[in-house]
């Protein structure tokens, strides 16, 4: 996600006048607040993270405050609050003060492209506020999508119905839920999520609320730029080791990174995107990161890329793992020449230590440089395995896994004692 909250959330969902709970920013006087709490009674107060960041009050980082001290405190505890988030540790930069919203239900309500069904659909059920893959198949509805008609009425109808959804809050849900597939259609959204919807009675009438929204944004697509919303929704967080990457990004080839699990134990060089989509998903959290270091780097670039990686990772690696499919245009010797040169460098800097060397490729120059990494290796005294291009991608990703799991266990050390057995007899 890259966008969270009410904050910019909240400016998304009026270009369809979806009603969102009120709320005030960081910077609201104390006498704002004040008048915010005689209004509303109670505020909800969160920290604000750049780009998309979940598990919120899982973490206890959300605080529900009824007077003006305690908000002040949780401003105070929230506002550079930290939070780990899958592999990462980040930073917020501000808070909210969003209205509290009296409920007797929460809707559940999101629109996502479904790599299963290869359509759009929508997910909803009146069961929110949790973990929506937690619930049983009968208290959600997972519906189709034909994007060239939209989200019909009958369809939220029978899916609220066949999910429980008392009757009379099927009809506010539906006069207002499809207004967001015209949002998603029309402004370049991946996804968009809505939880919870809070259901506000006033008389005879009720209202749905957005009280929190993730969105994911398609930046390719230029209708996201019709919304004028600040380009800092796309930052994030980025490690170090990110950070030393990217500096490259300017110069001839893909350099980019993103960093999956520092406690990851391989290193995938990446080369091309369905390398990249391949290792990251069948990897998991064995890959330290996921990259694409294609579009032919000329030496220089790929021997500092490897010297950033190495200088970050080699001592907390099992496998170093090069994989990419047969290249058209980069010259593999190059590449190779870059990523083993460092390694050489590196060793000869920090010491050795046992790693396995895993390598897929295929391409121009291919065993010119598969003989160069070899000579390398040699020297090095590191073990190793080759594939080429007529070897299929998942199973050098697969064989990568299983050498990463038996070296982890007992391959290193083993490796370890016999050099230091053969060193010992040659003097």
């Amino acid at each position: 996600m890259q966008l969270t909250g009410l904050r910019y959330g909240a400016k998304l969902l009026s270009l369809v006048e979806f009603p969102v709970a009120d709320f005030l920013t960081g910077s609201a006087t104390n006498d704002e607040i004040q008048r915010f709490l005689d209004k509303y009674g109670k505020a909800v107060v969160k920290p604000v993270f750049s780009g998309g960041v979940g598990k919120k009050g899982k973490a206890g980082l959300i605080r529900v405050v009824d007077n003006l001290f305690d908000a002040l405190q949780a401003k105070k505890d929230l506002y550079f609050a930290t939070h780990k988030y899958g592999s990462k540790t980040v930073m917020a930069n501000g808070v909210t003060f969003e209205a509290f919203i009296p409920s007797e239900i929460e809707v559940y309500f999101s629109i996502t492209t479904s790599t299963l069904h290869r359509c759009p659909v929508f997910t909803i059920t009146p069961w929110g506020g949790v973990d929506i893959e937690a619930l049983p198949a009968g208290k959600k509805a997972i519906v189709e999508i034909d994007p060239f008609i939209g989200i019909n009425s009958f369809e939220i109808t029978n899916a609220l119905t066949d999910t429980g959804c008392p009757e009379e809050f099927i009809s506010p849900l539906v006069q207002h839920l499809p207004k967001l597939w015209d949002l998603y259609d029309d402004y370049g959204l991946t996804t968009i999520e809505i939880n919870p919807i809070r259901m506000v009675r006033d008389g005879n009438k009720l209202t749905p609320i957005a009280c929190d929204l993730k969105a994911a944004f398609d930046q390719d697509n230029p209708g996201w730029k019709r919304i004028d919303l600040p380009p800092t929704i796309f930052q994030s967080e980025i490690s170090p080791f990110e950070a030393d990457i990217n500096k490259l990004r300017t110069y001839q080839g893909q350099s980019d990174v993103l960093e999956l699990n520092p406690k990851g134990t391989i290193i995938p060089f990446m080369f091309g995107g369905g390398a990249n989509s391949a290792a990251t998903e069948t990897l998991g959290s064995s890959a330290i990161f996921s990259s694409d270091f294609g579009g032919n780097p000329p030496y220089d670039k790929m021997y500092d890329i490897g010297r950033i990686v190495f200088e970050h990772w080699y001592e907390k690696a099992n496998v170093l793992l090069i994989i990419g499919g047969k290249a058209n245009n980069t010259d593999i010797y190059v590449t190779f020449k870059g990523v083993f040169d460092a390694l050489r460098d590196h060793v000869q800097k920090a010491g050795w230590k046992p790693l396995y060397v895993v390598i897929g490729r295929g391409g121009p120059n291919l065993v010119k440089g598969m003989f160069y990494a070899k000579d390398i290796l040699d020297t090095l005294r590191l073990p190793y395995k080759m594939f080429g291009h007529d070897t299929s991608m998942i199973l050098v990703l697969e064989y990568a896994k299983k050498i990463d799991e038996w070296w982890g266990a007992e391959g290193a050390a083993a490796y370890r004692s016999q050099r230091e057995a053969e060193t010992a007899a040659a003097r």
